[in-house]
């Protein structure tokens, strides 16, 4: 059975919608709702029937774990609004989103660690990722050039490369951004929070190449 889908028989549409938002604790308007068969009434005395289809407007998790955050952002009385992206992502936008990422991007992390225990989608095919002002991007773009570089020098010299210790995220992309490479391989290495990618050389020679594209 899919959880985020409701087959109701109401009376109607506003029936339909009050029962759903209770059931899922979600506004009305995180709601689609399609009548998929309407029962006549006899003559108008026993009114009408509805079969209707209830979903919400994105995965139950993301939903709940914007409304989480929206409450926390209004807590702490900052200026930022919150927007689903897509399926597992939320962005933060607003003069205060600085103040969200944090040094090096912890505070963004632990927000989001949070969120997923709240949201209770902490499995790993329904994680949410929380994005602040671009943060991610351009930190994916940075780890891609520190890879590079240090497989570069890694196959220069022939030695290992240890780079800082990473998030499971962080490791990712280092380990894509290398996973083609004829000079080097990646390994994770160690227990979080130490938890660090590896660069070994395979043989002696000058690594060189680009960046995958975002998509890959």
């Amino acid at each position: 059975m899919n959880d985020d889908i409701l087959v109701l028989d109401v009376s109607s549409v506003e029936e339909a919608r009050k029962i759903a938002s209770a059931e899922w604790d979600l506004d009305s308007a995180d709601l689609t709702i399609k009548v998929i068969e309407e029962e006549k009434s006899f003559f108008g005395l026993l009114g009408r029937k509805l079969r209707v289809e209830v979903r919400p407007v994105a995965p139950l998790h993301v939903l709940r774990g914007r409304n989480t955050i929206d409450s926390l952002l209004e807590m702490m009385e900052l200026h930022i609004t919150s927007e689903i992206a897509d399926e597992n992502r939320i962005n933060l936008s607003g003069p205060d989103a600085g103040i969200i990422i944090g040094k090096y991007g912890e505070t963004l992390k632990s927000i989001e660690y949070l969120l997923n225990l709240v949201s209770r989608g902490a499995d790993e095919g329904r994680r949410i990722v929380l994005d602040s002002d671009g943060y991610r991007e351009r930190r994916e773009l940075s780890l891609q050039r520190l890879a590079l570089a240090a497989a570069r020098k890694c196959a220069r010299k022939g030695r290992p490369a240890h780079l800082e210790p990473m998030t499971s995220w962080e490791r990712r992309i280092v380990h894509l951004t290398l996973k083609d490479s004829p000079d080097v391989e990646t390994r994770s290495v160690g227990e979080s929070p130490s938890r660090k990618v590896v660069i070994y050389p395979l043989r002696r020679s000058s690594y060189s190449g680009r960046p995958p594209r975002k998509d890959s």
